[in-house]
């Protein structure tokens, strides 16, 4: 009878065992997979964000370009319509916007974009300013784009220059995702 209960003590514990191990393998699979779910969930959530902050971005900078044409059409105006000369603030409210722009520019970011859309603005400050000279240093009528056309040509090509480089800082950013 000894021999029946040592085999019944054997076999039960050697089944215990197995079952032990098996539930301990079973866990770690589990585990393993859960570890593994985690970790895909994360990737996709991070590159959700990134994906949501380049779309952020792209927004932005077209904002920022657009508030730049209105500005720009608004310094034409100056340029070639003696009767809607600077003096009278009318691209006031097109630079004011620039600057509205500009400032989510500096949110969205990154910093060389930010710098590129910094230099943008403040040349077409400059030029509004240079115009706002030129219509009070007055001595004759027309427009002022051809009594002062060298200055009209160059500011073109000051804006063309700037509006590039910030186009290109942007595609940069906006490739690198």
């Amino acid at each position: 009878m000894r021999e029946t209960v040592a085999i019944a003590l054997i076999t039960a514990l050697s089944t215990l065992t197995a079952a032990g191990l098996t539930g301990l393998i079973t866990a770690l699979t589990v585990r393993r997979q859960v570890a593994g779910q985690l970790a895909a969930a994360r990737e996709e959530r991070a590159e959700q964000r990134t994906l949501r902050r380049g779309q952020a971005r792209r927004d932005t900078y077209v904002g920022f370009l657009a508030a730049c044409d209105r500005a720009y059409r608004a310094l034409d105006t100056g340029w070639v319509g003696a009767e809607t000369a600077p003096g009278g603030e009318a691209p006031y409210p097109a630079l004011r916007a620039l600057d509205e722009a500009y400032n989510l520019v500096l949110l969205a970011g990154p910093d060389p974009v930010a710098e590129a859309a910094g230099r943008t603005v403040r040349s077409i400050n400059e030029e509004y300013a240079q115009q706002r000279l030129l219509h009070q240093e007055a001595t004759s009528s027309g427009p002022l784009a051809v009594r002062h056309r060298t200055e009209h040509l160059a500011a073109l090509r000051h804006r063309t220059a700037r509006r590039d480089a910030f186009v290109a800082a942007a595609r940069g950013t906006l490739e690198l995702r």
